[in-house]
C-alpha cells in the first residue's frame, strides 16, 4: 500500500533504514552495497530527503553519514507510518494480547537495522509466557502483516543491540 504512494523504492527502503529505528545510520557507499544499487540513485534520493529536512547529514573525516531528522515535525508520523508498513504495530498489538508476564518485546536482525529482508526476528523476553500461543500466533501474524517472523523465547533480559518495542521496566 505505501509503495503506490512512494513510487520510489530507494525512497522507500531509505525511509525504512532511517526511522524503522532512529538509531541507524549509514553513509553512501554503505547503502550502495546494502540495497545493491548504485551510487548515483542513492544519492540523488538521500539529497532530496536531506533537503526536504527529514534526514541530517553528520560530516566525520571525509566521510558523510545520514539519520533520521529526530527534530522534523513529522519525524514520529513518518515512524508510525513505517512501522505500520512492517507491521510492527500489529505484532506488538498480538504479542502483549494473550502472551503472559511479557518483560519486553525487542526486534533483532536485519530489522532493527533498517534492513526489510521481509523476516522479522522478534525477541520476547519474561517469566511464564504462554509458548502454546506463540505458536498459533505465528502464522496468524505472518499472514497479517505479509512477513516470516521468527520468535525467540527467553526469561533473562535482554541487553543487547535491537529494536525495543516494549519493555515492561521503563514502561515503553
Amino acid at each position: 500500500m505505501l509503495e503506490s504512494l512512494i513510487t520510489s523504492k530507494t525512497r522507500l527502503r531509505l525511509l525504512v533504514k532511517f526511522f524503522v529505528n532512529d538509531q541507524n545510520r549509514s553513509h553512501l557507499r554503505g547503502l550502495a552495497d546494502e540495497f545493491g544499487e548504485s551510487t548515483n540513485a542513492i544519492r540523488k534520493e538521500l539529497n532530496n530527503l536531506t533537503q526536504a529536512g527529514i534526514l541530517l547529514k553528520e560530516s566525520n573525516k571525509n566521510k558523510i553519514a545520514y539519520k533520521a531528522n529526530t527534530h522534523h515535525p513529522f519525524f514520529i508520523n513518518i515512524q508510525e507510518i513505517i512501522r505500520k508498513y512492517l507491521g510492527l504495530d500489529r505484532l506488538l498489538e498480538q504479542i502483549l494480547d494473550r502472551m503472559g508476564e511479557v518483560g519486553q518485546v525487542v526486534l533483532v536482525g536485519d530489522i532493527a537495522k533498517g534492513i526489510d529482508t521481509g523476516t522479522i526476528d522478534v525477541l520476547v523476553t519474561g517469566d511464564q509466557l504462554n509458548q502454546d500461543y506463540i505458536k498459533g500466533l505465528k502464522s496468524r501474524i505472518e499472514e497479517l502483516i505479509e512477513r516470516k517472523v521468527v520468535f525467540t523465547l527467553s526469561n533473562d533480559r535482554y541487553e543487547e543491540e535491537g529494536l525495543v518495542l516494549f519493555d515492561s521496566t521503563v514502561g515503553v
